[in-house]
C-alpha cells in the first residue's frame, strides 16, 4: 500500500538528487577541462598529452601519427600522449613529409610550416640570356634585378609578380657615375642588396683603384643616386636605414659607423668607431664585430637606432678568431647569437637601456659547439629558428622548444661549399653539388628541385606557386621556374 513520504523524506531526496546533480556537473566540466588540457586515460593511468598543430601548402592533406590517420586533413589537430611520435603528411602528387619527434605533456607543437614538393617536377625555361653575371631576388619576391655584363650600368628587372614573367632594361645614367667617360678606366658594377620595400637596390662601383655607392630605384631613373658624391664620404660599406631610399648607415674608411641622409645631405657623428663589419637587423638594430684599439682584440655588439652609445656584448677575442653575431626578436623576447671560433652561445633577455651599458638583462641561453669556426650565422626571417654553418657542418636550434638538430652539405667537383640560405620562414636552400635543394630548417625531408648554377639566387614566387633559379647551358643562361603548387 503506497504511503505518500513525508516532507523529511521529500527533502532528503531533492537533496540527495541535487548533490548527484552537482557532481555530475563537476566530473563533466572536469573532464572537459582536462580533454581541454590534453589529459587522456591510458594504461589504467591519466596522463597529460602534447598537442600538434598541422597544416601545409597546399593543404588537404592527410595526417598519420605513428602511422593512425588523423581525423580530417590539413589544418586540422591532434593530442597524443608525451614521448616519441612520427608523423607522416602525404597528398596525391607530392612527395610524402615525415618527422620523428619528443614531445613532452602539456606542450604545443606546430607543424603547420609544410610544402609539399611535387613528385614531377619538371623545370620551365622562362627567359634566356646569352651572359649574366648576377640575379638579386627582391623581398616578398617580386622582383629579379638581372645583371648581364658587369662593366655597365644597366640591368634587367624581372617582374615576378603574375605567371607571365616580363622584363624591362634600366640603366644608371652617366651623369651620376665618376669617370664614366674617362677614357682608360676600367669600371666594375655590382649588386650589393635590396630595400626591405623591395624598391630601391645599392650598387657597388668600382672603378681604378676608387669605390663610390649607388642606388637604383627601379621605379623611377630621376630618383637614382650617388651616396658617394653626394655626400662627399669614402664608404667601404653601406646599408639601407629605411624603406625610402634615401637614409642609410654607413662604415667609413677609418671605421666609423654614421647614418647617412642622401636628401638632407647630411652625415651624423660616429654612432660606433673602430667597426670592421655589420649587419643590421629590422633596419634598426645593428649588429657589428669591432676591435678594442686599448688591447688589440675584437669584440661583438649591438647598436640601436637612438641609443646614446653600443653595446658590447662579447670582448677580448684574439685578432685571428673567427667572429659572428646575428639578431632577432621572438615573442617579444631578443635573441643574440655570437659565435666565436667553434660555438655559438645564444642569448635570451631585452637589450639594455639606451644609455645602459650593462648588458646583463640579456643572459646566456645556450651554447652550442661545432667541428670547425663557424663561417655563417643567421635567424630564419620571423625569428624561430637560428642556422650556424661551419664548412660543410650545419646546425639549426628551434627558439621555442629548444631542440638543436645537425647536418652536412655536398661540395661540388672542386670541393666548394656553399652557405644554406633561407627560403622562408622554415625552409632552407643550397645551389651546389646537388643541384638546388630544398629541405626543412633541420634538414630532413631535403629534395632537390632543379639543376642550377652556384652563386645565383633562388626563390619561391610570391604565392608560393613557382620556385625559380639560374641555370647555365651551352647557350647561355636560363631563368627556369618549378611548379610548387599542382
Amino acid at each position: 500500500m503506497y504511503k505518500k513520504p513525508s516532507k523529511q523524506q521529500l527533502l532528503l531526496r531533492r537533496i540527495a538528487m541535487s548533490v548527484v546533480a552537482s557532481l555530475l556537473v563537476v566530473i563533466t566540466v572536469t573532464i572537459t577541462v582536462l580533454f581541454m588540457l590534453g589529459y587522456r586515460f591510458d594504461s589504467g593511468s591519466i596522463e597529460q598529452g602534447a598537442l600538434l598543430q598541422f597544416d601545409s601548402s597546399p593543404n588537404g592533406a592527410d595526417v598519420w601519427v605513428d602511422d593512425k590517420l588523423v581525423n580530417g586533413r590539413t589544418a586540422t589537430k591532434q593530442t597524443v600522449l608525451s614521448g616519441q611520435h612520427t608523423v607522416t603528411m602525404a597528398k596525391n602528387g607530392y612527395e610524402e613529409w615525415t618527422r620523428t619527434l619528443n614531445l613532452a605533456a602539456g606542450t604545443l607543437t606546430w607543424l603547420d610550416y609544410i610544402r609539399f614538393i611535387p613528385v614531377d617536377r619538371p623545370a620551365e625555361e622562362v627567359l634566356t640570356y646569352e651572359n649574366l653575371v648576377s640575379a638579386t631576388f627582391s623581398p616578398e619576391n617580386r622582383w629579379v634585378l638581372a645583371q648581364e655584363t658587369a662593366d655597365q650600368p644597366v640591368f634587367q628587372l624581372i617582374d615576378l609578380r603574375s605567371e607571365t614573367v616580363t622584363a624591362s632594361a634600366l640603366t644608371i645614367s652617366q651623369d651620376l657615375i665618376t669617370d664614366a667617360t674617362t677614357e682608360g678606366v676600367a669600371h666594375t658594377y655590382a649588386v650589393k642588396s635590396w630595400n626591405s620595400g623591395g624598391r630601391y637596390v645599392l650598387i657597388k662601383h668600382s672603378y681604378g683603384d676608387k669605390t663610390e655607392w649607388l642606388t637604383l630605384d627601379t621605379q623611377d631613373r630621376a630618383n637614382d643616386r650617388n651616396i658617394t658624391r653626394s655626400l662627399s664620404i669614402d664608404l667601404q660599406d653601406v646599408a639601407f636605414m629605411g624603406t625610402n631610399g634615401t637614409t642609410f648607415y654607413g662604415l667609413a674608411i677609418d671605421g666609423t659607423l654614421r647614418k647617412l641622409d642622401v636628401n638632407a645631405s647630411t652625415i651624423s657623428g660616429a654612432l660606433i668607431s673602430q667597426v670592421q663589419s655589420f649587419t643590421l637587423f629590422d633596419s634598426s638594430i645593428i649588429q657589428y664585430i669591432g676591435v678594442d684599439t686599448a688591447t688589440n682584440t675584437k669584440l661583438v655588439g649591438v647598436y640601436r637606432d637612438g641609443d646614446s652609445a653600443p653595446h658590447v656584448l662579447r670582448s677580448g677575442a684574439a685578432m685571428d678568431t673567427p667572429l659572428a653575431i646575428a639578431a632577432t626578436r621572438y615573442y617579444s623576447k631578443d635573441y643574440v647569437a655570437i659565435a666565436e671560433g667553434a660555438a655559438v652561445t645564444i642569448l635570451r633577455g631585452s637589450y639594455p637601456g639606451s644609455s645602459d651599458q650593462d648588458a646583463s638583462s640579456l643572459q646566456e641561453l645556450s651554447v652550442l659547439p661545432l667541428q670547425g669556426a663557424v663561417t655563417s650565422l643567421s635567424f630564419s626571417p620571423e625569428g624561430d629558428f637560428m642556422l650556424v654553418q661551419s664548412g660543410a657542418e650545419y646546425l639549426s636550434y628551434e627558439l621555442e622548444h629548444l631542440r638543436a638538430a645537425t647536418g652536412t652539405v655536398s661540395a661540388d667537383v672542386n670541393g666548394t661549399i656553399e652557405s644554406l640560405r633561407w627560403l622562408d620562414e622554415a625552409h632552407l636552400w643550397s645551389g651546389i653539388g646537388e643541384g638546388l635543394v630544398m629541405r626543412d630548417f633541420n634538414g630532413i625531408n631535403a629534395h632537390q628541385i632543379m639543376n642550377v648554377t652556384p652563386g645565383f639566387g633562388a626563390s619561391l614566387s610570391q604565392n608560393g606557386r613557382f620556385f625559380y633559379g639560374i641555370h647555365r647551358t651551352d647557350a647561355g643562361f636560363v631563368l627556369q621556374r618549378v611548379t610548387m603548387v599542382l
